[in-house]
């Protein structure tokens, strides 16, 4: 077991406390579902520990292989850019590999349900709800791309409408998600959250569904996200084991 790689996540950071006790609980719940796995989290920004500061600390411990995972929806500027260059800078005695970002995933469509259902809905209010699915917004038009095709797979599930929505960097906005489902009849509307943790966009998605009848939590630890991010760290763990033993 001590030859597995060290699991990083690597989280953005916020000033908002609530998103590192959310991205903590989060790795909690990763590390109860693989006990004998070594979790390590790292903060892009705002807080700590930093990723070069635990990376640093886990080479002067004797690590050798990490699997770097960014605790990322979707692969826009943070996994393209600033992720691979905070890795780079690593000790160079550390092998480290970059782990695929969480969405899109089956699992993550289930987490949202989960959550849309936590907030008071139940699956007979399905055929005649309409969903916004309110994500943080990129200027990277892959990342757009997938959250609009997650709209369409979720809304073949069964719901009324789904319809994507940005609380920054492209439109449409969350209020603008709702009063387009508002419109098209549906009885009810619910915005789903497609972020990880709270924090000030997460808060203006919040702000924006004003006008629906459900507002559901953020993705949090939910117990799909936790096992998400096992999926994507035993993929990346196969070459990287296979390095352990050249």
């Amino acid at each position: 077991m001590h030859n597995k790689p060290v699991l990083l996540v690597v989280a953005h950071g916020s000033r908002d406390p609530r998103h590192a006790a959310t991205v903590d609980a989060l790795v909690r719940r990763v590390r109860s579902l693989r006990p004998g796995l070594r979790v390590e989290t790292g903060f892009l920004d705002f807080n700590i520990p930093s990723v070069h500061g635990v990376l640093e600390s886990l080479a002067a411990e004797g690590v050798r292989d990490v699997v770097a995972l960014p605790l990322l929806l979707t692969r826009a500027f943070h996994a393209k850019a600033d992720i691979p260059a905070v890795l780079r800078d690593a000790p160079p005695r550390l092998r480290i590999r970059q782990a695929e970002v969480l969405g899109p995933s089956p699992l993550l469509l289930t987490a949202l349900e989960r959550r849309v259902y936590e907030a008071g809905l139940t699956p007979a209010d399905k055929s005649s709800t309409g969903v916004v699915l309110a994500s943080a917004g990129s200027t990277d038009p892959e990342a757009i791309a997938v959250i609009a095709d997650i709209a369409r797979e979720w809304w073949h599930t069964g719901w009324c409408a789904v319809r994507p929505a940005f609380a920054s960097a492209a439109l449409p906005r969350t209020e603008d998600a709702v009063r387009e489902l508002r419109a098209m009849g549906c009885s009810k509307v619910a915005v789903a959250p497609y972020v990880l943790a709270p924090g000030f966009l997460p808060d203006r998605i919040a702000r924006g569904a004003a006008g629906a009848d459900v507002l559901a939590d953020v993705l949090g630890p939910a117990p799909e996200v936790a096992r998400v991010l096992l999926e994507r760290y035993d993929t990346a763990c196969v070459p990287a084991l296979a390095a352990v033993g050249a």
